[in-house]
């Protein structure tokens, strides 16, 4: 149910939303469908056959937004066929109080964090994610996509990162996105802005530290690297030449050095096959007529069925099955 909260500050928009008043068939249900316009909530039976407690308090001030979310075990999903046929495409900054992450899955190496441990999930709502949650109390944070990729080169990257509570910068951060969370009530919308752009910058600057983006001269340059390497991926993903070797030698940088630019990524020839998937299932949409096995070859792949399954790895459906996803997903939002 959606119930009405003591009125706060002008200019802070503010929303309650609460299972409890569902029948517990229906609580999880009731969740999925409050939720659905960012993440899709995939129940197992059992699930649906128990109650589920889940509520959330929603914050906007001007273009931001914060949510204080207390849920029973979740698994959450945003799938390529899904962000095909939305436009969200914020970056989202996931501040786990009680509980935490079990696990959290997209392109890249698959990411554990400790639930006994207060952690931060980065994800960029334009790329997919499989996340399954412990019970827990997140604080999140929407920053609008300008925002974060002002602030932070290559913004990209951030999506599927976990930081622990284990250093002086992190403890400082928890620290204020709960005080501010316990605060909201009495503060003015100005005062709540600035608080929240604070904390904007402060997960930036932890997700920077982790990447070894921030605070000297040789960050600024790898971070100039970074970027460099990746413009010039994405303007030759059509180029069944590109590789590891011919970028080394058509940017002539540093093997290590580029090596290590990407061991996040899961490896440089890792990330690039993954842009090249991320390409690819863009084309599937935006080319619903274009032959599948066209779109591979166009791509670097040696055959329909190498790129069959390294799609199938990545996405967990075949090409054409994200076609019929997508059709299917745009015919019932059109009814």
């Amino acid at each position: 149910m959606v119930c009405g909260r003591p009125a706060l500050a002008p200019g802070i928009s503010h929303s309650h939303f609460n299972v409890q008043g569902e029948v517990p068939q229906r609580q999880l249900l009731a969740w999925r469908d409050r939720v659905g316009h960012i993440i899709d909530v995939l129940p197992s039976l059992a699930q649906l056959e128990n109650p589920f407690s889940a509520s959330i308090d929603c914050y906007a001030i001007g273009e931001l937004a914060f949510t204080d979310c207390r849920t029973d075990p979740l698994l959450l999903e945003r799938s390529v066929a899904r962000i095909s046929t939305d436009s969200i495409r914020d970056y989202v900054f996931h501040v786990f109080i009680e509980g935490g992450t079990e696990s959290v899955a997209g392109f890249y190496p698959q990411r554990r964090s400790a639930p006994s441990v207060a952690s931060i999930v980065a994800l960029d709502m334009n790329q997919p994610v499989r996340m399954q949650r412990n019970a827990c109390r997140v604080l999140t944070f929407f920053l609008p996509r300008a925002l974060v990729d002002a602030a932070f080169p290559d913004a990209e990257t951030l999506h599927g990162r976990v930081i622990e509570n284990t250093t002086p910068l992190m403890r400082l951060l928890i620290e204020h996105v709960a005080s501010l969370n316990q605060n909201m009530a009495s503060i003015s919308a100005s005062e709540a802005g600035r608080a929240l752009r604070v904390g904007a910058q402060l997960l930036v600057a932890a997700f920077g530290k982790q990447a070894r983006l921030s605070g000297t001269t040789r960050a600024a340059v790898r971070a100039a690297m970074f970027g460099q390497v990746r413009r010039y991926i994405q303007a030759n993903l059509h180029q069944a030449e590109l590789s590891p070797e011919s970028l080394l030698i058509a940017l002539q940088l540093p093997r290590a050095t580029l090596y290590r630019l990407f061991e996040h990524e899961g490896g440089l020839g890792a990330y690039i096959r993954n842009c090249r998937l991320r390409e690819a299932a863009d084309e599937l949409v935006r080319f619903p007529d274009l032959a599948v096995m066209n779109i591979a070859y166009g791509l670097g792949f040696k055959s329909a069925s190498d790129f069959t399954r390294a799609f199938r790895r990545a996405y967990a459906m075949a090409p054409q099955d994200l076609r019929a996803h997508v059709f299917e997903l745009r015919r019932v939002r059109g009814k």
